[in-house]
């Protein structure tokens, strides 16, 4: 029994070393740096708006247990206090599991959804940290640089609709309120390069 266990396990050792050559080659390859926008693109269209929904058609939807962030692929129903949509002129919505991943998906939509363009959206929502509501994105608070994690276990942009519980959260847990207009390109690509890192 010994001696097959050392043969698999040198088997084993043998297979993960010609892997690593492949993964991490010796020469030539050089590894892309991260700050190169290099990151995949998950194929996640919108959800199409449903009447029978009962809800007006350019109004925030519940977020489906099988939709999809086209930024990052994570779930965005499993994240309920962080999630974010847009909601384009035709009903349709897409889901984000994040403030940060709302944003970088407004910045570049057509690399995300080639179905849309900017003036395709007609709302842009985030939920309120605190209350589990959607917020219009125009109206709501961030704290950006807080000790809060996001879904993707780092650093994100909690939400709320009310300046006061912002700077309550900040107070508490760190970070500056500001209006999502006021986080710059390069915060916000900061932010989204340490979640690629972390994903």
């Amino acid at each position: 029994m010994r001696g097959a266990t050392k043969l698999a396990l040198a088997a084993t050792v043998a297979a993960l070393s010609a892997a690593a050559v492949v993964v991490f080659p010796t020469g030539g390859a050089k590894p892309v740096p991260p700050e190169v926008d290099n990151d995949f693109c998950v194929v996640a269209p919108a959800t199409p708006y449903e009447a029978a929904s009962g809800l007006p058609m350019l109004a925030p939807k519940t977020v489906p247990d099988d939709a999809r962030c086209p930024v990052c692929g994570m779930y965005p129903a499993r994240f309920p206090h962080w999630a974010a949509q847009v909601v384009f002129r035709d009903g349709a919505s897409q889901f984000f599991d994040s403030p940060v991943d709302l944003l970088v998906f407004l910045a570049r939509i057509e690399r995300y959804n080639p179905s849309y363009a900017a003036a395709d959206v007609a709302g842009r929502f985030v939920t309120d940290a605190k209350t589990g509501k959607w917020t219009a994105l125009e109206q709501a608070y961030f704290v950006h640089g807080s000790n809060a994690l996001g879904p993707m276990r780092d650093g994100d942009l909690p939400a709320f609709a009310s300046r006061s519980e912002a700077e309550r959260f900040a107070a508490k847990n760190g970070g500056r309120v500001r209006k999502h207009s006021e986080i710059t390109a390069a915060e916000l690509g900061v932010l989204s390069r340490n979640r690629r890192h972390h994903h």
